[in-house]
């Protein structure tokens, strides 16, 4: 799921870290918006606002949305960084680095929620969006630009150019091929509707408030350990 790369990677290994991940970040979305009323997963709207505000001279104002702007993309360069710089090691799988850095800053936010008043709710904000660029940026690289998990403009896009495809089976004869990326992008956008619905429900109805992040953080981590544990399994087999 994580480690296979290259050739070896099938649409089932796509699907399911789809799946996972695009749930994650549900939960994050939600969980963000509720607790700061700031999207966390994607800049599209930050952009906007950086935009008002500095067309309308309010500079403090747009220098928070440039930085919201500028984690997400600290955290896409700093995953791609790890794996690149990784990527030779035989010994370790370079997506574990991002993720456990990722696991790391949701578990943190939710534990510290518990004991600390948070003075700079932006500074939070941030590292979600931090959070969400690693996650961006390594599962775009483990897929081959195939899943993208953060945000859902892309994949309705995809989703309606590819539904368009089966219409014109002369000029997409794989319509098998077709079918298979319909199917991936209505699990993702499925998954992440699912991961809202799950965490605005432990978030106000269950009172977790950012505790609801640490479950996030547990199915990634969850995640990490089925799939080194798999690898094994299938190497002591062949073996």
């Amino acid at each position: 799921m994580f480690r296979h790369q290259g050739e070896s990677r099938t649409t089932k290994h796509n699907l399911r870290v789809a799946t996972i991940l695009s749930f994650v970040a549900g939960i994050v979305n939600i969980t963000g918006f509720l607790a700061f009323h700031q999207l966390t997963t994607n800049v599209t709207g930050h952009f906007a606002l950086f935009i008002r505000d500095v067309a309308s001279f309010d500079i403090l104002k747009g220098t928070i949305y440039f930085l919201y702007i500028l984690s997400f993309l600290f955290g896409s360069f700093l995953s791609s960084f790890l794996i690149e710089r990784f990527r030779e090691s035989k010994k370790l799988n370079v997506y574990v680095l991002p993720t456990l850095i990722e696991s790391l800053i949701l578990l943190t936010i939710a534990i510290a929620s518990n004991f600390i008043l948070f003075k700079y709710p932006d500074l939070i904000v941030c590292l979600l969006l931090l959070a969400m660029g690693l996650q961006n940026s390594f599962v775009t690289k483990i897929s081959d630009t195939i899943v993208r998990t953060t945000h859902l403009t892309g994949l309705f896009t995809d989703l309606g150019i590819e539904i368009s495809q089966l219409f014109f089976p002369k000029s997409y004869p794989n319509r098998d091929k077709v079918k298979s990326y319909i199917k991936l992008r209505v699990f993702i956008i499925s998954f992440f509707f699912l991961g809202g619905i799950v965490s605005g429900f432990l978030y106000t109805k269950m009172g977790l408030k950012l505790n609801t992040l640490i479950f996030g953080a547990a199915i990634l981590i969850i995640s990490l350990l089925y799939d080194d544990l798999s690898d094994k399994l299938v190497r002591a087999k062949s073996e």
